[in-house]
């Protein structure tokens, strides 16, 4: 099969199979490692009327470019619409793209950081989160906010603006988001920093 190959050819080859292997398992790792429920996919995402989605719009946002210009995905909708199964699809591809990307259900992040209060780990937490391309906070604004849950919104969100990027899905419409978080002030400067630079 290689006899017409030089060498050259024949070790050039070698290498491209060795690079090949390696950037898979580094994808595997990276899928596995991101914590995804669904085993979402691009390829499959239903572009049917109903659905009101926008195909040109999401191969534009499937070119990854939100994540070099740091911004940030809000995608709002019904329970059954797939919300979910999108964001994950996305997350899944940016996998691909070699992106170390994390997925969360928000009240889970939520009790996930008050057990790291607790337990002294919370800033580790944040840093090993912030070191993350992107951050896919699924079933935002399920539960109302409580103080702590607002100031650890506050923290990611805060290190995270202008940094990486955040895709957020939610059955709350954004201009609802506001009374969900509560205190004001507070609310404000989180959906300053989600929604102003956001798809």
């Amino acid at each position: 099969m290689y006899a017409d190959y030089t060498q050259d050819e024949y070790a050039a080859l070698l290498v491209d199979q060795e690079w090949e292997l390696r950037q898979h398992k580094k994808i595997k790792n990276l899928i596995a490692r991101a914590g995804f429920k669904l085993n979402a996919s691009i390829r499959d995402i239903d572009y049917t009327a109903q659905r009101g989605l926008d195909k040109n719009y999401l191969e534009r946002i499937l070119t990854l470019d939100f994540i070099k210009q740091r911004q940030n995905i809000i995608i709002t909708g019904s329970t059954g619409v797939g919300k979910s199964y999108l964001a994950q699809a996305i997350g899944n591809h940016a996998c691909t793209m070699l992106h170390k990307t994390v997925y969360f259900n928000t009240s889970k992040l939520m009790e996930l950081f008050r057990t790291a209060r607790l337990d002294g780990t919370y800033l580790k937490l944040i840093k090993k989160i912030k070191r993350s391309t992107l951050l896919i906070l699924d079933d935002f604004g399920l539960a109302p906010f409580d103080s702590a849950s607002r100031q650890t919104m506050m923290d990611l969100v805060e290190d995270r603006h202008d940094q990486s990027s955040t895709i957020i899905a939610s059955q709350k419409p954004v201009n609802k988001w506001h009374d969900l978080i509560g205190e004001g002030t507070i609310a404000d400067a989180i959906l300053d920093r989600i929604v102003n630079s956001a798809h």
